[in-house]
């Protein structure tokens, strides 16, 4: 994995491009789409909030699955994606990356060096929440 990997990204499009087809009625609209015809990773999200991360060979293939078989385990939770036309180990990187950024219901682990807190910085946050606490006054008697 040398160099920096060729990345083209689609974002916040809608589902229903797996659901309407073409003018004239021949295929799907996201079948027509070339960029989807590459492998890469992809984000559903539920309206604006990011809800999975994945990975694909062919991104059609595996977005079209999501969102056409309701027996599909993201079936009913997700109405826009993002996905990430990327190739060999950066795929895997960048699934990684995006999972340990963003607050989904992925259950990977990925595979990143994990940096401690350090204890001033854990201090500091102490001090934090311990300034907001203040903020709101005295406990309320009991």
């Amino acid at each position: 994995m040398s160099g920096n990997p060729d990345v083209t990204i689609a974002r916040m499009w809608p589902r229903e491009i797996f659901d309407k087809k073409e003018a004239g009625g021949k295929k799907l609209l996201a079948r027509g789409i070339d960029f989807l015809q590459k492998p890469g990773v992809y984000i559903l999200y539920r309206d604006e909030h990011p809800y999975y991360i994945g990975k694909a060979d062919n991104l059609y293939r595996r977005l079209k699955s999501h969102a056409v078989r309701p027996q599909a385990k993201y079936y009913n939770f997700w109405n826009f994606f993002s996905a990430f036309a990327v190739s060999g180990g950066w795929r895997d990187r960048l699934e990684g990356i995006l999972i340990a950024a963003m607050p989904t219901v992925n259950s990977a682990e990925p595979r990143l060096t994990r940096e401690t807190l350090p204890a001033n910085v854990a201090k500091l946050i102490k001090e934090m929440r311990g300034a907001k606490v203040n903020d709101y006054g005295p406990a309320p008697a009991k």
